[in-house]
């Protein structure tokens, strides 16, 4: 069985077998999060890009727990700066770990740390996504990213038993192009992420599994703390 756990914007945690991922930990940061950071046990952090609402906790993350961050090799290169176990890989790259194989993927959007004490951003690589296989089990984590047609490759080349796609708009597509890309990557069940979290990013998460479904397309919108199952 794999378990899935959401934690409110894009933070997914994965588990199953005794081992345990985390993507994008963004929980201290989150008003609408519902769990404390002491309270995650994870081996492995990924990480798709480096903004702030994505990258938050992951070196108290990685402490507390003694994992180790994966991400695009100046973010992680950035990590590992601060004291961390970090492996670098970059777009269309995979790494074998224990639990089974992580390749990251293209996004289209932008990433890079903000010191707004400096005036200053730091490039952090392109922004990515990953496919995550484990359990016998392939999951497609989006990433924060616009449409892009190269979707439909991953839908093509990957069997995807569940995908992970962004609809907030503003900073990623919104809910009509998350739908158009909930047809390309053709998950058996989708999940959306990177919304309600902030003004600009409101969404309705449930109206937006009912227009999947009227493409006959399985889908629920998770309440940050709840959990799902796939046997």
């Amino acid at each position: 069985m794999l378990d899935i756990r959401y934690h409110g914007h894009s933070t997914v945690q994965l588990s199953i077998e005794g081992h345990s991922i985390i993507i994008d930990p963004f929980i201290t940061g989150n008003a609408l999060a519902t769990t404390k950071l002491a309270d995650i046990q994870v081996e492995y952090i990924l990480l798709t890009h480096g903004h702030g609402d994505h990258i938050l906790d992951a070196v108290e993350l990685a402490k507390q727990n003694d994992a180790t961050i994966i991400a695009t090799h100046e973010l992680a290169t950035y990590m590992g700066w601060q004291g961390v176990k970090a492996i670098g890989v970059n777009l269309g790259g995979s790494l074998k770990l224990p639990f089974g194989k992580v390749k990251m993927t293209h996004a289209f959007h932008s990433s890079g740390v903000v010191l707004d004490d400096k005036q200053q951003i730091i490039y952090m690589g392109m922004p990515g996504g990953f496919i995550i296989e484990l359990g016998g089990k392939t999951v497609y984590h989006a990433g924060d990213t616009g449409l892009f047609g190269d979707m439909k490759m991953l839908g093509d080349r990957h069997d995807i038993d569940l995908a992970f796609l962004p609809i907030g708009d503003h900073f990623t597509m919104g809910p009509e192009d998350a739908v158009v890309a909930a047809e390309w990557v053709k998950a058996d069940y989708v999940v959306p992420i990177h919304y309600n979290t902030f003004p600009p990013i409101q969404q309705d998460g449930d109206a937006y599994v009912a227009e999947l479904a009227e493409k006959d397309i399985r889908g629920k919108a998770l309440k940050p703390g709840e959990a799902l199952r796939l046997p």
